[in-house]
């Protein structure tokens, strides 16, 4: 496997956490496209994914697009399709702001997916931190509030999906970086395609640039960090994560209905 396939499958992986949360949503595969619904009436939250490669034929990702627009329509929800580079020949990339404006779908986000064989030493001191894995539905809530509040997912969503111990399970796991008590920051860690994947990385803005973050990542990978890891990649995350020892092995983009 390679790192650009370890990347897209180890997210793959991650989002299916999205059709399992709430026992309400559904994971299915078609012909070359795989579909998450959540459940929660948000874009970013359902998600159709491409699951082989697309030949050159520009036909070919606009039958994927229509088959995953078709099942959302039928649930009735808005969604996301979500595509690394490395699947699509060069003349596609450079068309995909026009084809998916064909079904309605606009840009939301491109995101570098990184990778590194084992975590360097910090290269700063980094504050101490209590790693608590989320078990309890108290920890789920604390869980759901901050990235409430760091990803702008509103409340009643966030606590559908995350507060609820059977939510977290099947190689996903939820942490909340504690501070005197108080939840300072966030990370969810996913065992997929033989890599240790990194997601959901927040911090409380009132405790931003002091190193929870990296503390808390650390942390909860444990004995994991001296394997390989990998995430991808929000643009104020980059230079932190080059720090780290990750490099970018592909890109990905998110395009989101309007």
């Amino acid at each position: 496997m390679t790192p650009w396939q370890r990347n897209a499958a180890n997210l793959a992986a991650s989002l299916d956490f999205y059709g399992r949360a709430t026992g309400r949503g559904a994971i299915e595969e078609g012909a070359g496209v795989h579909l998450i619904a959540s459940g929660a009436p948000m874009s970013v939250l359902n998600m159709a994914l491409l699951s082989t490669p697309v030949s050159h034929a520009e036909g070919e990702i606009e039958r994927r697009i229509g088959l995953a627009a078709a099942w959302f329509r039928r649930r009735g929800t808005p969604w996301s399709f979500w595509l690394g580079e490395d699947w699509l020949p060069p003349r596609i990339s450079r068309r995909l702001d026009e084809i998916f404006d064909r079904f309605e779908l606009a840009p939301v986000t491109e995101s570098p997916g990184m990778e590194t064989e084992a975590l360097p030493p910090p290269s700063r001191e980094l504050p101490e931190i209590e790693a608590r894995r989320v078990t309890t539905r108290d920890d789920g809530e604390a869980f759901a509030h901050l990235l409430s509040i760091n990803f702008q997912i509103p409340g009643l969503y966030a606590r559908d999906l995350y507060s609820s111990p059977r939510a977290w399970g099947a190689g996903a796991e939820g942490w909340l970086g504690m501070v005197d008590g108080a939840a300072v920051a966030t990370t969810v860690i996913v065992e997929a395609a033989g890599a240790a994947g990194i997601y959901s990385v927040s911090t409380n803005p009132g405790w931003r640039r002091r190193g929870y973050a990296e503390a808390l990542m650390r942390a909860a990978l444990g004995e994991r960090a001296r394997g390989r890891v990998l995430l991808q990649s929000s643009r104020a995350g980059l230079r932190l994560y080059q720090k780290m020892g990750f490099r970018r092995v592909t890109r990905f983009f998110v395009y989101g209905s309007v």
